[in-house]
């Protein structure tokens, strides 16, 4: 036993060997909760309490499940296989697959994931002939797993529109579509296991009995139905440990609850919190930063991080003047610390939207540094990226059948895989291009009206943009061929969006590094002399050229040291030596759309604390003072996470002369004595004004009514109004 328990700290100790009741575990990042999880698995079953088989333990990920059982194995001479220890999903499966009888499925039912969970889902609305324009695709399947996940099959459902009404039918026919098929999806494998469990009381009574702990990993993440699930399991007095951290939690658009952490506590009765405050990850200042930020937040249960590892060094903030030299900045800081003997991936860039990622491969691209987009796709290789690519490829060359055959159905213009067959066919038999196919193809019915559609498209395209600068170029096409209304149907369309957006920065950015590129002119001239016929390639050409050569360079093969690159939601659960920060900005971390919403502020804020805490021996904030973004430059201020780090331990490497324009006639940054301006407006707010449209607030000067505010505007730039006539409204 004094090996087993070897090494744990007091706190540790306490939630390990703690017994007869259930017990709420407050684990801050990089305090030792999986150690603690795995030790008392380990120690109730040494000391014999339960057996292997009279516990359950629940993680959100198969790897934290498998890393579990790993450590119990390492601790204890047991044979782990047949443990109740894995995700919700995962345990759910095992359930049903068990009692499927008592379920109604079938003994060989499939589990559907969310790419074909979609597809079933647009089967079921083209049956029931739904105008999937008015009715997207994707919003029907978050309305099917919101509602399973609030334990509502449609007969519970209470649509209060046409709207919600024309989607519990949708839901209907799904359900009975996945019963007719034997299929089930994700949120289905807990609401079928909630309703068996609650309907078949000598089974509730079976496990029940046999289930005598069960232990929570990530207990912050809970929704309502797997919260109503283990309080079901757990009735007959099972000792529950709820291992989770409310500072943590940063999964509400996914239906995680953090209240659910206030709610155990009354439910279970719980009578002490075990508070896992010693830090073994990060050092003193990283620590003290975050502590400071999170006190913002109310409602908190409350800790407080500490290391015995010493301060180290201060966190280091920098403030570019444009995105392109932040991310020098970021480049060669990452150089210096790697030619220091820092392995490249034990260092990661975060970054709170994937569009910001475009400008920093950019950069390593440049600086032939070797990178990986964690959790999720470079920006070239983005599926909404690819599309308008494509776009751009047919127009600047109809024989590109790759292209076309990417976009000929997308955005969806009603031609079909049999006529897509048929125009391979012809091509094949006759020796042409699909576009040359498609253009001669003898069809019938609606399949002409639409391939003509999209010749037509194509050609007007090619004409409307003759004459029109890179960027323009890009953007017309990306709106004339239907992405962005596409995408602003999608419920979760808005990242690729952004990324649409940023293609056209890309191009902006492009044109302007051509520019400043020595003029081909002479090489030119003396290829010209050598009997050579050299032309100087057409800007979209050259753009696509650059865009395939990001695209494929500077792919980290497996093994090779690579730097990390992802969002911060995807740095959950990960540690490094040297974190950075990126995009630190008013309106994008804190993004412009929480500050408006009940609690995204918040969990805006925690989601920063998760970010910091990331680090363990270098943490690093930048900011730019302007940022192109969705089409305009953009002109901010830090944002309001760094003012509430204690100034005592950062470094501020530089700082960067205040942006003057026009627009904005006083050479200085006025004097900002709070983030609250006259009339109830705020620094960050977004907000609308009858000649300039939409913009943010920027700066306040002043008081009364002599207050002026500094706006920025998507259309006009940078603008100074006198609060007392703007007449501004909350956008």
């Amino acid at each position: 036993m004094s090996e087993l328990l070897k090494g744990l700290n007091q706190p540790q100790l306490d939630a390990t060997t703690h017994s007869d009741s259930s017990v709420l575990v407050l684990a801050g990042a990089g305090s030792g909760k999986t150690k603690v999880l795995t030790t008392r698995i380990a120690w109730l079953i040494q000391t014999g309490q339960i057996n292997p088989f009279e516990l359950m333990a629940v993680t959100f990920t198969n790897k934290a499940a498998k890393e579990m059982l790993f450590r119990i194995t390492s601790m204890l001479p047991i044979n782990t296989r047949g443990m109740w220890v894995g995700t919700f999903h995962g345990l759910c499966n095992r359930l049903l697959r068990t009692h499927f009888r008592e379920a109604n499925l079938p003994q060989t039912f499939q589990i559907l994931d969310s790419a074909d969970q979609l597809s079933l889902v647009k089967r079921v609305m083209k049956s029931l002939s739904i105008d999937e324009v008015r009715y997207p695709f994707r919003q029907a399947q978050y309305f099917i797993n919101s509602n399973k996940e609030e334990g509502l099959r449609p007969d519970k459902v209470e649509p209060v529109d046409d709207f919600g009404r024309t989607l519990t039918e949708v839901y209907r026919a799904y359900d009975r579509t996945c019963a007719n098929e034997g299929v089930v999806d994700f949120s289905e494998l807990l609401l079928r296991s909630y309703e068996l469990l609650l309907k078949n009381e000598r089974l509730l009574k079976h496990y029940q009995n046999r289930f005598k702990h069960i232990l929570v990993d990530e207990f912050q993440d809970t929704n309502r139905l797997q919260y109503a699930w283990l309080k079901l399991l757990a009735e007959q007095g099972a000792c529950v440990m709820a291992v989770g951290d409310d500072d943590q939690s940063i999964y509400a658009f996914r239906g995680a609850n953090s209240g659910n952490m206030l709610s155990f506590e009354t439910d279970f009765a719980i009578e002490k919190v075990v508070k896992l405050e010693q830090n073994y990850r990060s050092l003193g200042n990283i620590l003290d930063g975050a502590n400071a930020l999170i006190k913002n937040n109310d409602g908190r249960l409350g800790k407080n991080l500490w290391t015995d590892q010493g301060e180290g060094e201060p966190i280091r903030v920098f403030r570019a003047m444009t995105d392109g030299e932040e991310a020098s900045f970021i480049i060669e800081e990452i150089q210096a610390l790697r030619n220091s003997g820092t392995e490249l991936k034990n260092i990661a860039l975060l970054y709170r939207s994937n569009a910001q990622s475009r400008v920093l491969e950019h950069g390593l691209f440049s600086a032939g540094l070797p990178y990986r987009v964690y959790g999720g796709l470079r920006f070239f290789e983005r599926q909404e990226v690819k599309h308008a690519l494509a776009y751009l490829r047919l127009i600047a060359n109809t024989s590109d059948d790759g292209a076309l055959l990417r976009i000929i159905n997308f955005p969806t213009r009603g031609i079909g895989n049999r006529t897509i067959e048929n125009i391979r066919d012809l091509a094949e038999r006759s020796g042409s291009t699909l576009w040359q196919a498609a253009c001669s193809a003898p069809l019938s019915g609606r399949s002409v009206t639409a391939v003509t559609g999209f010749i037509n498209l194509i050609e007007k395209l090619k004409n409307e943009t003759l004459g029109f600068s890179l960027p323009d170029l890009i953007e017309h096409a990306i709106e004339s061929s239907g992405l962005v209304e596409h995408y602003q149907k999608d419920r979760d369309g808005q990242d690729r969006l952004e990324n649409l957006t940023e293609l056209i920065n890309a191009a902006s950015a492009f044109v302007a590094e051509r520019a400043s590129t020595p003029s081909l002119e002479p090489q030119m001239e003396n290829n010209a002399e050598e009997g050579f016929n050299v032309t100087e390639l057409d800007p979209l050409i050259d753009f696509l050229a650059h865009a395939s050569l990001e695209a494929g360079d500077n792919q980290a093969h497996a093994g090779e040291d690579a730097l990390q690159l992802m969002t911060v939601h995807a740095a959950k659960g990960l540690e490094f030596h040297s974190v950075f920060i990126s995009g630190l900005e008013e309106g994008l971390f804190p993004h412009e759309n929480s500050i408006n919403e009940h609690g995204g502020l918040e969990e805006e804020r925690r989601l920063m604390y998760v970010a910091m805490t990331r680090a363990m021996r270098r943490l690093y904030l930048s900011h730019s003072q302007m940022r192109m973004l969705h089409g305009q430059t953009r002109y901010n201020i830090e944002s309001r996470f760094i003012d509430e780090i204690p100034e005592t331990i950062l470094k501020k490497i530089n700082d960067a002369k205040f942006i003057t324009t026009s627009a904005a006639p006083r050479p200085h940054k006025p004097t900002m004595v709070s983030r609250n301006t006259p009339g109830g407006f705020r620094i960050g707010q977004q907000v609308k004004h009858a000649k300039f449209g939409i913009g943010i607030i920027v700066q306040v000067e002043g008081q009364g009514t002599d207050a002026r505010l500094q706006v920025n505007f998507r259309e006009s730039g940078l603008k100074w109004l006198a609060l007392e006539y703007a007449k501004l409204t909350q956008a």
